[in-house]
């Protein structure tokens, strides 16, 4: 269950990371550097957390403990086997902080230039929700990232049974799941709502505008009559 969960993760993270590179790529209007250096980054992380993830699956192991009449399992793997999960896990925090310092440079330089023009409320309107979204899903994975370097390295959370140990693996596993399951296809669906919304508002003004030329015809035809 272990192995399943650790491979699911990394395929769903691996794809939301492709979702969050094709945001960044279309909010920097298709930039080639920008989008080479992404890719750099992207593969890295990814290779890393594949090659961590395999070597755990080869060498993994279990052990069923009995405390105080509680059955317990324990995963156990060799020491060297965690070097590749750390370097991992230390990637995927500089991507988590670079993700939100390339949204939130981009969208400076943005609402800066869209101030000097009166027009532009629907690109500013779409930048707004690119902005909002993809803030609150790196928000959530810088805290994935925090929890998981602090297992990884805290001296003090070594023991698997301890109180710390416990808190810090649940708040992973939370943020995570919430990571994956609802910010990340937020990423995809806040684009389509926004994109349904002016639709429907187009829509609406469409049919508005109709009904006032209707009422302007029927008007001067009665004049005429």
């Amino acid at each position: 269950m272990y192995v399943v969960w650790y491979w699911t993760s990394v395929l769903i993270l691996a794809m939301l990371c492709v979702i969050i590179i094709t945001r960044l790529h279309a909010m920097y209007q298709r930039s080639r550097k920008i989008l080479i250096f992404l890719i750099v980054i992207f593969l890295a992380v990814n290779i890393s957390a594949a090659v961590a993830a395999a070597m755990i699956t080869m060498h993994i192991s279990g052990e069923e403990l009995i405390l105080s009449g509680t059955y317990l399992c324990v995963f156990l793997y060799p020491e060297d086997i965690q070097r590749p999960g750390y370097i991992a896990s230390i990637l995927a925090t500089v991507w988590a902080i670079l993700a939100p310092c390339f949204t939130a440079w981009i969208a400076v330089k943005h609402f800066r230039e869209l101030r000097q023009h009166s027009a532009g409320g629907y690109i500013r309107d779409c930048f707004m929700v690119l902005v909002k979204t993809q803030m609150l899903y790196s928000a959530c994975s810088i805290a994935v990232s925090c929890f998981t370097l602090t297992l990884d390295f805290s001296p003090v959370l070594n023991d698997p049974f301890s109180l710390g140990y416990k808190i810090s693996s649940s708040l992973t596993w939370i943020f995570q799941v919430v990571q994956m399951s609802v910010l990340g296809p937020s990423l995809i669906l806040s684009i389509r709502e926004y994109h349904a919304k002016l639709v429907a508002d187009s829509d609406t003004a469409t049919d508005m505008t109709s009904i006032a030329f209707q009422e302007r015809v029927q008007i001067s035809t009665g004049n005429g009559v």
